[in-house]
């Protein structure tokens, strides 16, 4: 992974040291870290140019330099000018809510740092700045049968390097960032895999059968891959070297295309879902033991499993005991 170097990034020094306490402290992701920085960059330059009474849109905001901002006019925000660049946001950015949402995420955690880490502040001005209502959407994800056909049409000269990553998908719930940082060395005891996640945060997940013998079977062609070469990435490129998540992307459009699945918008985190979605509809698992395996912080984030299939919903209304019942009445109309 490139590292991200804050100190080459367009930005204030405040800004600069609230991104390295993240990173380093907090122990964030270097992409999350690069979001927030996006995100309060944009508000910045917003800031600067009303501030300047600068003639701007979308596209001339994004010339704005910040380096060079002076620190007052970053302590000086209220409020209202908060609030007006959400309503920017809106009409020359369209953003929709779940993306303003994550904005004020973001600017409100910078001033929140501001006022308790820096004190140069004494009171937060975005304390009260409240996140759009985000639209509940269900996720998308492969039925049973789907992800059975996926499987079973998987083909090329990567078969079983492919067919373990899938398997390892659809089972297992990961994201893709996780699997493409697997090591030899997070393979613990028999069926064992350590992941690191969001946060540089580790969680251990167990393999079941399907994916012990994809293992098996990849570990052979793995071995015969490599010869007298090293790599401590487990799933490997044709040049034996570490998968990117781009190339993931790419073998599994391939194989939903052979499994006349790409119609369905299923991507590598689609997969997960669909591993969440089926592990709790045909396994009965506890929503907070799904919680620990896809490695949420919150359990708001992994209820959105919690939706049922027309199946269900018909099974559950069959199951009355009122469902038997019959109007036996003939009133003669």
């Amino acid at each position: 992974m490139k590292i991200f170097r804050i100190s080459e990034l367009d930005a204030p020094q405040l800004l600069k040291d609230y991104l390295s306490y993240m990173l380093t402290i907090r122990g964030r992701s270097q992409r999350t870290v690069n979001g927030y920085y996006i995100d309060i960059r944009f508000f910045l330059r917003f800031i600067r140019a009303i501030s300047e009474n600068l003639s701007f849109d979308e596209k001339n905001l994004n010339n704005i330099k910040i380096s060079d901002m002076s620190e007052d006019l970053i302590l000086n925000v209220t409020l209202t000018d908060a609030f007006d660049f959400l309503n920017f946001t809106i009409t020359e950015n369209e953003n929709n809510a779940n993306t303003r949402s994550r904005k004020v995420s973001s600017i409100r955690g910078f001033y929140k740092y501001i006022t308790e880490k820096t004190n140069k502040l004494s009171a937060n001005p975005l304390e009260n700045l409240e996140a759009p209502k985000k639209k509940i959407s269900l996720p998308k994800y492969l039925s049973l049968e789907d992800s059975l056909s996926l499987l079973n049409n998987i083909n090329g000269n990567f078969y079983e390097r492919d067919y373990a990553i899938i398997t390892f998908f659809l089972n297992c719930g990961m994201r893709v960032s996780e699997l493409v940082d697997i090591k030899l060395q997070s393979f613990q005891d028999e069926n064992k895999l350590r992941l690191l996640g969001k946060g540089n945060k580790e969680r251990i997940v167990y393999l079941n059968d399907a994916c012990l013998d994809a293992k098996r079977k990849y570990d052979i062609v793995r071995k015969e891959q490599l010869k007298d070469k090293k790599c401590d990435y487990y799933f490997l490129s044709r040049n034996g070297t570490k998968l990117t998540t781009r190339r993931i992307e790419q073998l599994l459009a391939n194989h939903l295309k052979s499994a006349g699945l790409s119609d369905k918008g299923i991507s590598p985190h689609k997969l997960r879902h669909t591993a969440a979605t089926l592990m709790y509809q045909y396994g009965n698992v506890d929503i907070r033991v799904l919680q620990e395996i896809l490695g949420h912080v919150n359990l708001n984030t992994t209820e959105i499993y919690t939706h049922v299939s027309g199946e269900q919903l018909e099974k559950a209304i069959q199951s009355s005991p009122l469902s038997n019942v019959r109007n036996n009445k003939n009133n003669g109309g």
